[in-house]
């Protein structure tokens, strides 16, 4: 990545490894906000390509100024994570973001049971997105309706898991590996799963590991991004910074 003015302004991709607790809005906001002060840009664009949950780390494309075009084709393309769920509980966010309401036994599961049903979640499957997601039903964030606890039909929608792994060794904690396609969410995934064993499940940690060709071995850390910048010098002011 070239780090000068002309450069972010013509258009960038820049790879950032999430840090957990962050919303994918900050970290966009946090690198628009360094890049407008350290190479004293009054006005650029800055977006990324498909959310992270506050609580999930890993992979975080941004686009910076003409390369904001190419956010959808980015955010079309294939992803990977990984992760662990835990068999025998649920909660109302899917996740670690809300408290565990129900529990369940998970003295009926065997190995043989998790690799059966693990086959039935790999292809085309219907997936229902949390309540507690960012999606919007009549004008409105189902978050906002969960919060308020009001009840919503999410309706199904189809998603594509081209590869699922588990490590069932930490039983009850089950880690995973999985591919899957664009608006697929692991926390419904983890939630299906554990319903699909009739017992229950949550996710308690997510990393995205892949988005198409880009790997997060490839993204930097925004305090790495933040260096780099300051160590960047201009020879020639650019005029196109107004």
């Amino acid at each position: 990545m070239i780090y000068t003015k002309e450069a972010f302004l013509t258009g960038q991709v820049i790879l950032i490894n999430k840090p957990l607790h962050w919303t994918s809005f900050q970290v966009v906001n946090k690198v628009r906000w360094l890049i407008r002060q350290k190479l004293n840009i009054k006005k650029i664009k800055v977006g990324h390509a498909g959310t992270l949950d506050p609580l999930a780390t890993g992979l975080l494309i941004l686009c910076s100024g003409k390369m904001t075009k190419e956010i959808d084709r980015f955010q079309g393309q294939e992803k990977e994570y990984s992760g662990r769920f835990l068999l025998g509980a649920t909660t109302p966010s899917f996740d670690l973001e809300t408290e565990i309401d129900q529990e369940f036994s998970t003295n009926h599961i065997t190995k043989e049971m998790i690799e059966n049903t693990r086959k039935k979640f790999v292809g085309s499957i219907q997936q229902k997105p949390p309540i507690f997601s960012a999606l919007k039903k009549d004008g409105k964030r189902l978050y906002t309706f969960a919060r308020e606890g009001e009840s919503v039909d999410v309706p199904s929608r189809e998603v594509s898991i081209t590869n699922l792994t588990l490590d069932p060794s930490g039983f009850p904690l089950i880690g995973f590996v999985t591919s899957c396609s664009k608006g697929t969410y692991i926390r419904s995934l983890a939630h299906d799963f554990g319903k699909a064993l009739k017992s229950g499940a949550h996710l308690t940690d997510l990393c995205r590991e892949r988005i198409g060709e880009f790997r997060l071995d490839q993204a930097i850390s925004i305090d790495e991004f933040e260096e780099q910048l300051r160590a960047a010098k201009e020879e020639i002011p650019s005029k196109t910074d107004s």
